[in-house]
């Protein structure tokens, strides 16, 4: 067995598959004089480092527990055009991690809220801050059952550790009096320390009612707009713009 077949086996068996396979157009660029050796083995060492690299990302997005993957990009700013553009690419630049800050998206259901915050979210995740997206009602749901089963501190830890928590409409149903006051001390736990970004279709002044106490409504804003950014959101759903660019089209057909 040649020493080249040789060398491919061990490039497959110790996972370096990115210079297994470019290894024959690198050796060809050796031979007709196109690059040196050590450009060559810099090259191929750099393609494999750009996979696992790769690779590292898409796995931190993975466990991120993201509910679609959608980014800036994908976001169509003209469609609602109460979004400061430049304020959402500010926010991308994740300062407001370094500085421990607070988002809040506030608006109607449709709006692109939960897109804005999981495009941020895919952001962090990407940077390799450890990042959770979840549902309001499901991280309730979880944290009242651990209260039920007298380890409510261990999953308080668990939500507290994160840099980058994102909470899912906040507010779109009411909670009991344990569950409200559970949310308390999660956003006690975090504040300052970490970001939370939060979606709530209700407007501040309601809070009173999906906590069912205005004091206790009060300290947990009072914690998450310490040091945060708000972006009110006011347009229509995009869930409905499909159907409102259709019925446009159909009457301008008519």
């Amino acid at each position: 067995m040649s020493n080249y077949i040789k060398l491919l086996n061990n490039l497959e068996e110790l996972g370096l598959n990115n210079i297994k396979n470019n290894i024959d157009m690198y050796l060809n660029l050796i031979k007709s004089g196109e690059k040196s050796v050590i450009d060559a083995l810099y090259e191929l060492s750099n393609l494999e480092i750009k996979s696992k690299q790769e690779k590292a990302i898409l796995a931190c997005v993975k466990v991120a527990n993201f509910p679609f993957l959608k980014e800036l990009d994908d976001f169509d700013f003209e469609f609602q055009p109460s979004i400061n553009k430049q304020e959402i690419l500010d926010l991308k630049s994740l300062r407001f991690v370094e500085n421990n800050e607070n988002i809040l998206f506030v608006g109607t259901p449709g709006v692109g809220k939960t897109h804005l915050a999981t495009a941020i979210g895919i952001e962090c995740a990407k940077h390799r801050y450890s990042t959770y997206f979840i549902h309001f009602q499901e991280l309730m749901s979880q944290l009242k059952k651990a209260l039920a089963e007298n380890r409510l501190e261990i999953r308080l830890k668990h939500f507290s550790k994160y840099k980058v928590l994102i909470i899912d409409e906040v507010g779109y149903l009411p909670i009991d009096t344990d569950a409200s006051n559970i949310f308390f001390q999660l956003i006690s736990k975090r504040y300052e320390k970490h970001s939370t970004i939060i979606t709530t279709n209700m407007p501040f002044s309601n809070w009173a009612e999906v906590f069912g106490s205005a004091t206790l409504a009060n300290a947990i804003l009072d914690r998450l707009l310490h040091h945060s950014h708000v972006i009110s959101i006011k347009g229509p759903s995009y869930r409905l713009k499909s159907k409102v660019e259709y019925f446009n089209s159909s009457s301008n057909a008519s």
